[in-house]
């Protein structure tokens, strides 16, 4: 993918990136400054389980951090290994595109962890799937809340609490193999969970430094904008979709969320540029690719 002007935040926010020894190191930005640095070889799920990385701790931890150049090559926000979590049907105009109604609670389903991919990696469509896929740009929440005891979160009292900062991501979806899964009542798993469909990041914006209720959301595509529209039209707002996910399952630092998309998904075909863009995070470019044939 053709290099591109790399979108800063407009408060600090951190990343992860891979450093000069081939390793994870936790980076982030101070947009103020223009200035990017180095936190080190930190764990990132520890420090979310800790309740670091809010907006007064990640500054202090810039003040105190070594200046670096904008890293060239970027890791997803979290490693492998937590859950990934979406809302389904949660903007009214996408389910109607759909031919569907919003529904009446937070419906959701699960991404696998090798979807996830970074800013600046291709999506690889699977050498097999030869039918529609599409983009999904949305709000992800990052999770991170003090559990020095590893128990999670499970009967909440203030679910917005658990969450720790706001991503860009892209639920890139097999969509003609998603409408075969449905009319077959199978579930959606291959169809939201080949490798690569889940670009996230670059960056986390600590969720006390940005008001995430109505900001504007963006996909491009090769530069034509596919979907417009703000957060505020969500139906189910973040505590309601965390409440409802916490029913089923214990909710835990350094799990992702993804809030739904708006209308205006389309398809993508190899060599396109996606491009999610969410007013004071930043953007988030993947390119299209096609695994070869074995």
């Amino acid at each position: 993918m053709s290099v591109a002007p790399l979108a800063i935040p407009a408060v600090p926010a951190w990343c992860r990136f891979v450093g000069a020894d081939g390793g994870a190191r936790l980076g982030a930005v101070d947009p103020a400054a223009a200035r990017f640095v180095d936190l080190g070889p930190l764990d990132v799920v520890t420090l979310l389980a800790a309740g670091a990385l809010r907006a007064a701790d990640l500054a202090a931890r810039i003040a105190r951090a070594p200046t670096i150049a904008a890293p060239a090559r970027f890791l997803p926000p979290l490693p492998r290994g937590g859950k990934i979590l979406c809302l389904a049907k949660n903007y009214v105009a996408h389910a109607k595109e759909f031919g569907a109604e919003a529904p009446p609670e937070p419906i959701f389903f699960a991404k696998l962890p090798d979807t996830l991919t970074a800013h600046g990696d291709d999506v690889v469509i699977p050498h097999w799937l030869e039918t529609r896929v599409d983009h999904e740009a949305e709000l992800g929440l990052v999770l991170g809340f003090h559990d020095p005891h590893g128990k999670g979160a499970k009967r909440l009292e203030s679910a917005p609490s658990l969450v720790a900062g706001y991503t860009l991501l892209n639920d890139v979806t097999a969509r003609r193999l998603q409408g075969q899964d449905r009319d077959q009542k199978y579930p959606w798993l291959r169809s939201k969970s080949f490798d690569t469909s889940c670009p996230v990041g670059p960056f986390v914006v600590p969720a006390d430094a940005v008001d995430a209720s109505d900001l504007r959301i963006t996909m491009r595509v090769n530069g034509a904008v596919r979907q417009d529209a703000r957060t505020s039209a969500m139906v189910f707002g973040v505590a309601p979709a965390l409440l409802a996910m916490a029913r089923v399952t214990t909710l835990r630092p350094g799990d992702l969320i993804a809030m739904g998309t708006p209308e205006g998904v389309g398809p993508v075909v190899p060599g396109d540029v996606m491009e999610v863009e969410i007013e004071r995070l930043g953007v988030l470019r993947n390119r299209v690719a096609k695994e070869p044939a074995p």
